[in-house]
């Protein structure tokens, strides 16, 4: 589950018979959506209508229904986890795991895990003290190295993307986060030092399509480098 999924969700619900939800339903969706099973049912079911009046189809949309599985810490988990990043490589969608925007290994490198929105543990807390750049770091060496592995399940990560990474030793650099950050040119908007957005925000402003007043944000990890991030809808 990541943030978009959960604003897109909470938008089809305020689109209602009703069309609003009353600050009396407040709780009782609260108390609804704190649990996994009834948030993802509601989210499937009410996905799976919209889609089938869309293209004028009938019956099930999904396969079956999501998986909830207890799973030890330390080398179990870092392999499921590592299992699903890897999944939009072997369907070929991107190069390296951390491009998908919407994968958790991309929400730890291109958001720099903001807000900490996700756990840091990465199933190594059992090897011993380590800070969240080396967690980070061991968990994405382990990721490439066997996202390298040739399998019958799909596409690996290519020699040459894995050659890069071990000349690094998987560290990212400066150019790395920058270009994870601003990789999507529509929602960074401007890019530069403070003063250099906050005067072409002020030039261009009257273009964009929100009436709320942006102000530049810094970019983490890179000294000085201010972004005018989604001008439009905040994610």
């Amino acid at each position: 589950m990541n943030l978009l999924t959960a604003k897109r969700t909470v938008s089809l619900l305020r689109k209602s018979e009703s069309g609003v939800i009353t600050d009396g339903q407040v709780p009782f969706f609260k108390e609804k959506f704190s649990n996994l099973s009834e948030f993802l049912k509601e989210l499937k079911q009410r996905f799976s209508r919209y889609y089938n009046k869309l293209h004028e189809r009938r019956g099930y949309f999904w396969g079956d229904r999501f998986k909830s599985v207890i799973v030890e810490k330390g080398d179990t988990l870092i392999n499921c986890l590592a299992y699903i990043d890897l999944n939009l490589i072997r369907a070929g969608l991107t190069a390296k795991p951390e491009d998908y925007r919407w994968s958790s290994i991309g929400y730890h490198v291109q958001t720099d895990n903001k807000d900490g929105f996700l756990s840091t543990d990465f199933g190594l807390s059992s090897y011993g003290e380590m800070s969240e750049v080396e967690k980070l770091t061991d968990y994405r060496e382990f990721l490439y190295e066997k996202g390298a592995i040739e399998t019958v399940k799909g596409i690996a990560i290519s020699e040459s993307v894995i050659k890069k990474e071990r000349e690094k030793d998987y560290k990212l650099t400066s150019m790395d986060r920058l270009r994870f950050r601003t990789r999507y040119f529509t929602d960074s908007g401007i890019i530069g030092t403070k003063g250099f957005v906050s005067h072409y925000y002020e030039m261009f402003k009257g273009c964009f399509n929100t009436s709320n007043e942006k102000k530049p944000k810094k970019i983490a990890g890179l000294d000085g480098i201010y972004s005018l991030k989604r001008l439009g809808n905040e994610m």
